[in-house]
C-alpha cells in the first residue's frame, strides 16, 4: 500500500507529484530544489543550494520517521560539473561516511526554476 508522505517543512510540489511516496518500507523522493520553504523564494550560489536541497529532503526524510542513514540510492543533478567539488563536500557533511547511498551525479541542460541543482532519494526503513 502506498503512503504519501507531505511535510511543511520541505517545500511543496510544483506539479503534479507528492514529495514523497512510501511503499512497502521503500521511501521515494522527489527530485528537491533550492526553495527555502518558509519563504518560498529560491535561495542562489551553489553552496547555499546544496545545502537547502539537503536539508529540505533531510525534512521529508523525517516526516517519514527515516535519516539520511536509511537513503539507499541519491540521483543528483547539476547544471555544471563545475560545481560537483562544491556539491559533493557539502552533500558528503549531511552523511555518514559509514552509510554513504549509493549515488549517480549527471549534468543537465536546464532543471526547474532554472536552478543550479536537484536532488532526489531512495530510502529503506529498517
Amino acid at each position: 500500500m502506498k503512503q504519501i508522505i507531505n511535510t511543511v517543512n520541505a517545500p511543496a510540489a510544483i506539479g503534479p507529484y507528492s514529495q514523497a511516496n512510501m511503499a512497502n518500507g521503500i521511501l521515494y523522493i522527489s527530485g528537491q530544489i533550492p526553495v527555502d520553504p518558509a519563504t518560498g523564494k529560491l535561495v542562489e550560489g551553489i553552496e547555499k543550494e546544496t545545502h537547502q536541497v539537503m536539508k529540505n529532503l533531510e525534512a521529508i526524510l523525517t516526516e517519514a520517521g527515516m535519516t539520511f542513514k536509511n537513503v539507499v540510492k541519491a540521483t543528483i543533478f547539476l547544471k555544471s560539473m563545475d560545481d560537483f567539488a562544491v556539491m559533493n563536500d557539502i552533500y558528503a557533511s549531511y552523511l555518514d561516511a559509514d552509510s554513504y547511498p549509493a549515488r549517480e551525479t549527471v549534468q543537465v541542460s536546464c532543471l526547474p526554476k532554472n536552478v543550479d541543482i536537484e536532488i532526489s532519494m531512495i530510502a529503506h526503513q529498517d
